[in-house]
Formats: structure tokens, C-alpha cells, sequence
């Protein structure tokens, strides 16, 4: 009897080896794509727009704080402006706030944190100009409203193949990542935590996901607007018990923050300098997961807003980001570090968990299981709106419904499924929409100089003054 592999056997093994090959191929380009480069060319423009912006983020503080007063405005548009600051918010704040965050801690010590605040200063101006090309280059009429980095690449900078390129770039990323990151990282908290088997979770998360973006934008910033302002509340209020009942130990802390952010102690086998490349490598890279600055998505949240005032937009945007780097990401960092958990070889949302059960012991590891629900489940419904929208541009208005039914079916595969090559093909796909974004902001950095210097000198919406 032959030994050889029958023909169904041989062309299993062939596509397995083309499915490693390709999945190794995969991780390579991602690494390349989302490396060292990446992170210097993204906080090399934030510091360029802080410049050209005459730090907007500091001067216009105040500013960026009235835009968490929920108030509507007049203008063009389908949501007031707070329902799209919290859209941007919800999409924002994901789970990578809480998990993403404590493995920048774990993994790249204390100082990690300091980075973690680095960037996050400098990517509120990459957020305010987002925000406010957005609302300057969106297309609108009666019936119709279209907004992102494809429209100022095209309009602003005549770039249309960029523009269309961008578009598909970041639609195929929010359909094939988001849709298994997400919900994989809500289902194995419920099945840890809750007991809940993963595909029926993911089939609950499914159902809630399409309740809410069937409806389109307007649903979705209905709920964004309901669920955002009390998620941060609820994880600003479990971390900060954390924090008080170890206060003794936040001084020490922080002290060790801003150490550990510059040591160049050498670690055992390891050269000196190793400990401030280790926090800057995993601060730096985990911030920009947490505020998501440079995506581009900031452009269609805020480009939805019920305004003519792009300024106004842009303050909203700085709010946000302060809100994901200065808050949430330094609650989830705080906690883990004054109860020591970073050394306990937890990582992760379990990390997380286990420092606030020693606040709370049991009911801890139930809120971080509520609100890793919930930074997820908003960030699905803010994506779900973002991928519509690169993708309506790319194939028109008739992808918009399947579109929306394929997104749900997904997050129930994506629940069930090993997702470690999903995140570096999102790594890969977000590096490449990356690019071609910071092309427009940097390109337009003038127009939005220009409208914020017109705000400045007529305050109340003077910034409508400038010609397109």
C-alpha cells in the first residue's frame, strides 16, 4: 500500500502551508508597517500641528471644556455637536483603554504611563485639525452627508486617488477588524467573569450591535450620547475608589513614573537604556491605540455635527482626547501600579480586574467586566458608522445596508474566534490608513490655522467667514 497522501489530503496541506505562509507574511508587514517609523512620524506631526496651532490645547482649554455641555447648535448637519463628540468618544474609548494600558504597564514598566501622556498631548492638535477639516470638507445636502480625510484629500488637496485609496484602506479595517478585536475581548471577560459561553455572547452582542446601527448615525449618536458620558463616569469612579484606598502610595507612584519614563538603568542581560526604549516603545505605541489620533476617524465623527463652526468641532476633539489619555488610560495605569498587580504576571483586562478587586474584593472584577462591555460595545457602534461611511464613498450608497448586516455577522465569528493575526492585521491596515491622512492634515495645516485665527478674532462663529 502507498504511504503517499491521497489528492484531498495534499490540498489541505497545500492551503494550510499557503494559510502560515500568508499569516506569517501577514505579521511581518505588520511589524515593518506599525513600528518604530510609525510612531515617530505621528508624534513628529503632532508636534508640528501643536506648532503651526500655536498649542491650541493649552490656549483653548477652557474652550474644549464647554464642549462637554450638552447643548445643540445650528448649522447643516444630522447630529447636534455633543452627540458627535460622544460618537468620536464611544469609538474611541475602547478596550484597548483598559487592556491596551495595563499591557503598556506590565510590559513596558511605570514609565510607560509618562509616554502614554507625551503623546496624548501632542495628538489633541492632530485630533483638532482632524476635526476640523471634517466639518470643512464634508458633503452635504438634503438627503446626504458624507465626511473623513477622503474629502479633504480630494477637495482640499486634490488628491483623488489618495482620497479613494484612504477610503478603501480604512473601510476594509473597519469591516475586518474591529468586527473580531472587540467583541472577542467582551466575550472572554463574560466567559471569565460571567460564565457566559463565548458564542452566545458574541450572538448578544450581535443583536444589541444591530438595534442600534440599522437606525444609521442618528441612532448611533442617540446611543452614543447615553452610553459614553456614563462609562467614563462609572470606570472614573471604580478606578479612583482604587486609587484612594492605596493613597498612600500614589506619590510613590508617580515618582516612579517619571523615573522609570527616562531610566537608563541596564536590566539583567540587558544593555543600559534599555528601560526608557522599553516605556517609550510600549507608551507610545499603546497611547496611540488609545486616542486613535491620526486615523483619521475624528474627520467623520465630528463631520456629522449640526454646525458650521469647524473651530468648535475641534475644541470638542481636544476634549476627547484628553479624556482617553489623561483619564481613562491613567486610571487603568494607576490602579494596576498602587496595588502592585503590575508585578503579579497578570496582563490585560484581568490586570485590571484584579486591582480593582482589591478596592472592592469580587464586585471589582464585575465593574471592569461592565465597562470592558461597554468601552467595546460603543467602539463597535462609533467603527460600524466609520466603516459605512469609507466604504459608501468607495462603492456608493447601495453597499450602506449590506454593509450593515455583514458587520453584525461578523462580530459573532469574531467572538469565537483566536484573534492574535486579526490585531496585526489591524495594525497593518490602520498603519496604511495612517499615512495617507497625515498627508492631508499636514498639507492643510494652513486652512485650519487660518479658520482658528478668524474664531479667535470673532468668537462667535466668526471661523464660517472663510472662504472654501
Amino acid at each position: 500500500m502507498s504511504s503517499s497522501a491521497t489528492p484531498p489530503e495534499s490540498i489541505l496541506a497545500t492551503l494550510s502551508a499557503l494559510g502560515d505562509a500568508a499569516a506569517a507574511a501577514i505579521f511581518r508587514a505588520s511589524d515593518a508597517a506599525f513600528g518604530p517609523w510609525t510612531v515617530a512620524v505621528l508624534l513628529g506631526t503632532g508636534l508640528f500641528l501643536s506648532v503651526r496651532l500655536r498649542f491650541v490645547q493649552v490656549r483653548h482649554f477652557r474652550d474644549a471644556l464647554g464642549a462637554l455641555r450638552p447643548a445643540g447648535a445650528g448649522g447643516d448637519g444630522v447630529l447636534t455637536p455633543f452627540q458627535a463628540f460622544t460618537t468620536a468618544l464611544a469609538a474611541s474609548v475602547g478596550t484597548g483603554n483598559i487592556a491596551g494600558v495595563a499591557t503598556a504597564i506590565v510590559s513596558g514598566g511605570p514609565g510607560a504611563l509618562f509616554w502614554i501622556w507625551c503623546y496624548g498631548f501632542f495628538a489633541t492638535a492632530i485630533k483638532f485639525t482632524e476635526a476640523v477639516l471634517g466639518v470643512r470638507y464634508r458633503v452635504l445636502d438634503t438627503t446626504y452627508l458624507s465626511a473623513g480625510p477622503m474629502h479633504y484629500l480630494r477637495d482640499g488637496l486634490g488628491m483623488r486617488r489618495l482620497g479613494w485609496l484612504y477610503a478603501l484602506i480604512a473601510g476594509i479595517a473597519a469591516l475586518t477588524t474591529t468586527t473580531f478585536t472587540q467583541p472577542n475581548s467582551i466575550a472572554v471577560v463574560f466567559e471569565s467573569h460571567l460564565h457566559v459561553p463565548t458564542a452566545v455572547a458574541g450572538v448578544g452582542i450581535a443583536v444589541l450591535t444591530w438595534l442600534v446601527i440599522i437606525g444609521g448615525v442618528t441612532s448611533i449618536g442617540r446611543a452614543a450620547e447615553k452610553l459614553a458620558p456614563s462609562m467614563v463616569a462609572l470606570y472614573l469612579l471604580g478606578g479612583l475608589l482604587v486609587i484612594v484606598t492605596h493613597g498612600d502610595r500614589l506619590g510613590g507612584v508617580l515618582a516612579l513614573v517619571m523615573r522609570e519614563a527616562f531610566s537608563f538603568r541596564a536590566g539583567v542581560g540587558s544593555a543600559a537604556g534599555i528601560g526608557i526604549m522599553m516605556a517609550m516603545r510600549y507608551g507610545l505605541a499603546r497611547g496611540i491605540y488609545a486616542n486613535e489620533a491620526g486615523y483619521g476617524t475624528a474627520a467623520v465623527a465630528y463631520g456629522t455635527a449640526r454646525s458650521r463652526r469647524p473651530v468648535q468641532q475641534g475644541y470638542a476633539a481636544v476634549m476627547e482626547v484628553f479624556i482617553v489619555s489623561f483619564v481613562t488610560s491613567t486610571i487603568s495605569a494607576l490602579t494596576v501600579l498602587v496595588t502592585g498587580v503590575w508585578r503579579s504576571g497578570l496582563t490585560s483586562t484581568a490586570a485590571v480586574a484584579e486591582a480593582f478587586n482589591h478596592a472592592v474584593p469580587g464586585g471589582g472584577g464585575w465593574a471592569v467586566a461592565v465597562c470592558a462591555f461597554l468601552f467595546g460595545y460603543t467602539t463597535l457602534l462609533g467603527w460600524g458608522y466609520y466603516g459605512e461611511q469609507f466604504l459608501e464613498y468607495v462603492l456608493g450608497r447601495r453597499v450602506v445596508k449590506p454593509y450593515r448586516w455583514i458587520y453584525c455577522g461578523l462580530i459573532v465569528i469574531g467572538a469565537t474566534t483566536h484573534v492574535d493575526l486579526v490585531w496585526a492585521w489591524g495594525d497593518l491596515m490602520n498603519a496604511l490608513q495612517i499615512l495617507p491622512n497625515l498627508v492631508g492634515l499636514v498639507g492643510l495645516s494652513g486652512v485650519a490655522a487660518a479658520l482658528l485665527r478668524v474664531a479667535e478674532e470673532r468668537p462667535k462663529g466668526g471661523e464660517e467667514a472663510v472662504e472654501r
